[in-house]
């Protein structure tokens, strides 16, 4: 692969960033607002992208609690955003269970921005923006190694979608 290419894929994720917590709507998305809120915050990393029937899917699986007045709120939209990474990885049963470690653990609010900062941290590291991979909070439990571990699976998945992406394209072009 040749170093433009390479450089591209850098750039795909060079200005990611989540939102922060309370920078998340709380006024009540609907479902499709929910839908193109997510997937645009997720939409350089790949098929990471929700719809409005996995949203839906995911209330029935009881992953999230229901929308009130078809309405979600800021603690739904972040949950939706760590099952939007998680699921390119994880089973939904194990998803489940992972969200039900980290409300045992943690307040919705500290599981989520330990979520996106270690999103950030290791995406920048995965995708060469980094040299080092930080520590992120200062407590070490298995919830916390499971969530980075995690993490750690669904950058490198991106990558390698972005990776195969471009040499599929590059052998296009030489056939061409």
């Amino acid at each position: 692969m040749n170093q433009n290419m390479k450089d591209e894929i850098m750039d795909s994720i060079r200005n990611f960033a989540l939102p922060r917590y309370e920078e998340i709507p709380n006024v009540g998305l609907y479902l499709e607002q929910t839908s193109k809120y997510i997937s645009e915050y997720l939409a350089c990393l790949g098929d990471f992208a929700l719809t409005g029937s996995m949203i839906s899917n995911y209330v029935k699986k009881g992953l999230i609690s229901n929308p009130v007045k078809k309405q979600y709120n800021r603690e739904q939209i972040a949950y939706l955003i760590f099952i939007a990474v998680a699921k390119t990885v994880l089973s939904m049963e194990d998803i489940r269970l992972l969200i039900q470690l980290q409300k045992d653990a943690y307040t919705s609010q500290k599981a989520y921005e330990y979520f996106r900062l270690e999103l950030e941290n290791v995406l920048f590291y995965v995708f060469g923006l980094k040299e080092e991979l930080k520590l992120v909070g200062n407590d070490r439990t298995d919830t916390k190694n499971m969530l980075r571990t995690v993490i750690v699976t669904a950058a490198h998945k991106a990558y390698l979608d972005k990776y195969f992406v471009a040499l599929h394209a590059e052998k296009d072009e030489k056939s061409e």
